[in-house]
């Protein structure tokens, strides 16, 4: 799946993975998913067939669309794939296409915008709180203290659950929140303050190190 505008938030048993316009999401065979659309959305589907598929990887993941791949998906998914009246291509071009895009994908580094989703009820609990206020500055002590759960008890689930420490899930959770702004038509400030950052300059700092682009240019380009 790849955004062509907008975010996309694609969730399967794994989590939520975030597609903003410069990503490509991949969602093996076999895993149940949902996806939501983000601001004004223009979302892109290519499906790969066994053959090329077993060169994905096994779970789903996010890649960094380079100019190549973004152009093929969309020749690939273009008014010539259902309009009649548009001169599409002929099978064999699709299939060389599909090729093109599987070695970028295969080429491309896997991008950290995975939130997985927590299992235990103790962080679930903990997820719920900061997605409903993605603001709240509370340390993982008082979190703790507000549902009956030991600071090192937490950390260590959030290790061995989720693979990361409280403060990167926390981070990426921020992040996703800020997609969703930004696709939405807020500006880098509001964004910022809504997200739980202390300042805008710190909020395009994270912003910029993982989605590799500044909130405003991102925001131009979405829109």
């Amino acid at each position: 799946m790849y955004a062509a505008g907008g975010v996309l938030a694609v969730h399967t048993e794994r989590g939520t993975s975030v597609v903003p316009a410069n990503r490509v999401a991949w969602t093996p065979a076999g895993f149940t998913h949902q996806h939501r659309a983000h601001g004004d959305t223009d979302m892109r589907i290519v499906f790969l067939t066994p053959s090329l598929a077993r060169f994905m990887p096994d779970g789903p993941a996010v890649f960094l669309a380079s100019d190549l791949a973004r152009e093929v998906v969309l020749a690939l998914t273009g008014p010539g794939n259902y309009d009649d009246t548009t001169p599409g291509y002929s099978r064999s071009a699709r299939t060389r296409l599909v090729r093109v895009l599987v070695e970028e994908l295969r080429e491309a580094d896997e991008q950290p915008l995975h939130l997985p989703e927590p299992r235990d009820d103790r962080l679930r609990a903990v997820a719920r709180m900061l997605s409903e206020d993605p603001a709240d500055n509370a340390t993982l002590a008082e979190f703790g203290k507000r549902i009956g759960a030991g600071a090192r008890t937490l950390s260590r689930l959030f290790r061995g659950e989720l693979g990361m420490t409280f403060y990167e899930w926390r981070t990426q959770l921020r992040l996703y929140h800020a997609l969703v702004l930004l696709a939405d038509g807020h500006d880098t400030t509001h964004t910022a303050n809504a997200c739980g950052w202390a300042n805008p300059s710190s909020f395009i700092a994270a912003f910029s190190a993982v989605v590799g682009t500044t909130p405003g240019r991102y925001r131009t380009r979405t829109r």
